[in-house]
């Protein structure tokens, strides 16, 4: 078995690109599990006060079975991430915390796989074209190598898995009336919503948002791969910390709070616009531009704590999930 970070990348690197694939989907898939409630919990607080219907059509028609933001009394339907998980669980069911999940695993085995299993070849590509050297890591042209290659893998991911992601967050947007009619669930499950937004929505629909979701996975993956990648390195390289758990934790951390930071009013228009009927906005641009007037600057950053909150959870059991597989795929292919 390989040695040290460098060794063990190396190796990794060495394998077939399907097992390289697989290997960061998975990872992903384990991290999108286990921080799901967070998510839900998040997309419900970045579309609260996009749309509110009066309480009294909601409660007396028993035809109403989707509400999406809040009701128009004067107190908010959603309050902090507890809060919103608490109400979520109390209303519709634990479970609700979880609508969505198939079509979750199936982005992040399409998108996690794409952004992460492919970033470092295509870093290295980068590198080369620049004729980096190990002498110049961490200097300026190498920094831009990592973040051309985070844009691109980036990119590409989107262009890939944007169906999936549209469909996850329209599952987790919908809201079960407290009637608990019939009708009261629009998408009854993944492979239905795929064909409902299809046929009433075309091929577009599908798409729906792919460009403001475009920039705000080029950033994601910029603030939180490459991020992660210098602060492990630059850790590593001052030894204070080995390649182990508590270094791949405390890299996971600022990752996930640099991705936060820079993505969140990106990532509230590509919510809002993704979960839009159509012709509620002319594009992302339009949808952004009505989100200012309506709400006001503040409403680009609603949602920021269960945003952080996710993003750094997801980024700690993502990258230990995934630095943990790495070595046993490397240990093991070969067996």
């Amino acid at each position: 078995m390989p040695s040290g970070d460098a060794s063990l990348t190396q190796a990794f690197e060495k394998l077939p690109v399907p097992v390289k694939l697989l290997t960061a989907g998975t990872a992903a898939c384990v991290a999108d599990f286990l921080s799901f409630p967070l998510d839900t919990a998040k997309v419900r607080l970045q579309i609260q006060g996009e749309v509110r219907v009066p309480l009294r059509t909601v409660t007396a028609s028993a035809g109403h079975g989707l509400v999406l933001g809040v009701p128009s009394n004067t107190s908010l339907h959603y309050r902090g991430i507890l809060g919103t998980i608490a109400t979520i669980s109390r209303e519709e069911g634990f479970r609700s915390l979880y609508n969505g999940l198939n079509a979750g695993l199936q982005r992040q085995m399409c998108f996690a796989s794409v952004r992460l299993g492919m970033y470092e070849p295509v870093k290295g590509f980068y590198q080369n074209l620049l004729k980096l050297d190990k002498s110049q890591r961490g200097g300026v042209l190498d920094v831009s190598a990592r973040i051309m290659a985070g844009l691109t893998t980036g990119g590409m991911a989107v262009c890939l898995a944007q169906p999936t992601d549209v469909v996850k967050v329209r599952f987790q947007a919908q809201v079960k009336s407290a009637l608990k009619s019939p009708s009261s669930t629009v998408y009854a499950g993944t492979w239905q919503a795929y064909r409902t937004i299809f046929f009433t929505e075309g091929l577009a629909g599908l798409w729906r948002g792919c460009l403001p979701n475009i920039g705000r996975n080029a950033i994601v993956n910029v603030s939180e791969i490459v991020c992660y990648d210098l602060v492990k390195e630059s850790i590593i390289h001052r030894g204070l910390m080995s390649d182990n758990i508590p270094c791949h934790f405390t890299s996971a951390i600022v990752a996930g709070f640099c991705a936060t930071l820079c993505a969140s009013p990106v990532d509230v228009i590509k919510t809002r616009y993704m979960n839009s009927t159509v012709g509620k906005y002319r594009g992302a641009l339009d949808c952004a531009i009505q989100t200012f007037k309506l709400e006001g600057s503040s409403a680009f950053y609603k949602g920021f704590l269960p945003s952080f909150t996710r993003l750094v959870s997801w980024n700690i059991f993502m990258w230990i999930s995934y630095e943990q597989m790495k070595r046993f795929v490397v240990q093991n292919y070969h067996k």
